[in-house]
């Protein structure tokens, strides 16, 4: 029974583990204002590609400063899977799906993604996750169905909305297939290939996109960049190395605390005040996440 108990805890107490668990949700949550500024004089397409470009040419000059080995042979196919699922099929799914679906119900499908992860997780990894770990994912996602309806942004479905569907399925595929890589690569190492094979097939969309940067105003070129940098570059590397401390299945449902993050930032930062329903919400996704760690394995 201890043993269990240290599983879900020990890392709760590490402070690398937290410093990259805050890494990554502020800046995957800080996402989202930069896209929007983007998105003001780049298609969505181009905004995934030069995102990527950049995240990939700051990899590669860590690379070099570091001397970071080229994968084996043989795993570069399945590499090029994983970037393929995790980086370009997500991104230009999500992308192309939020052009006509709600932002909040773009939103509710993206935090589906620890649901499959969860499901992916016991079917391919054997990770074991008892009825108060189910009960705390539903609880989770409950919280963020309150915290849509509470910020105003709505909920309707449409067709696209099967392409963020995709892009949640996506996510999930790629954060368990990387569980087994990770005992074999370091999480940089994992994060750079992923990356740099996701933005190979990018390339395939990046038409016309040297004329748009020769014409956007540097207020959303810089806004680009900053995505690749730190939400992308810096924060899929602090990912992949929650996922290599603890169950895939725990740590997809650490995602959830992304929008009670993006709640508490707009209150300090904004002075914004959320509404009953969002912090009622905001409470109850806190609590699902607290329930999975302290009695979900």
């Amino acid at each position: 029974m201890q043993k269990k108990t240290d599983i879900t805890l020990k890392h709760v107490l590490d402070s690398r583990f937290i410093i990259a668990l805050a890494v990554t949700l502020i800046f995957w949550s800080s996402a989202y204002a930069g896209i929007r500024l983007g998105l003001q004089s780049y298609s969505s397409n181009h905004l995934v590609v030069l995102r990527f470009i950049t995240a990939s040419f700051v990899l590669f000059i860590y690379a070099l400063i570091t001397r970071m080995p080229l994968p084996e042979k043989k795993d570069v196919p399945i590499l090029f899977l994983h970037g393929f699922l995790g980086i370009t099929i997500y991104h230009v799914f999500l992308a192309i799906g939020e052009i006509k679906v709600t932002a909040g119900s773009a939103s509710l499908i993206i935090s589906s993604a620890p649901i499959f992860t969860a499901i992916l997780a016991v079917t391919f990894l054997k990770e074991k996750v008892n009825i108060w770990g189910w009960i705390g994912i539903i609880v989770s996602f409950l919280g963020i169905g309150l915290v849509t309806l509470g910020e105003g942004k709505g909920i309707r479905f449409e067709p696209a909305a099967f392409l963020i569907l995709v892009s949640a399925i996506s996510s999930s595929i790629y954060t368990v297939l990387q569980k087994p890589f990770l005992k074999k690569y370091r999480p940089v190492q994992y994060a750079t290939y992923a990356i740099w094979a996701g933005t190979f097939f990018l390339l395939l969309l990046s038409d016309g996109l040297f004329q748009t940067i020769q014409t956007a105003p540097v207020s959303s070129t810089l806004a680009i960049v900053y995505l690749g940098v730190f939400p992308a570059a810096l924060a899929y590397v602090t990912w992949s190395y929650i996922v290599s401390r603890i169950p895939a299945s725990i740590a997809a449902t650490y995602l959830y605390l992304s929008p009670l993050l993006a709640i508490i930032i707009a209150l300090i930062w904004l002075g914004e005040l959320p509404s009953w329903l969002s912090l009622t919400g905001g409470i109850l996704t806190l609590v699902g996440v607290i329930t999975i760690n302290m009695r979900g394995k």
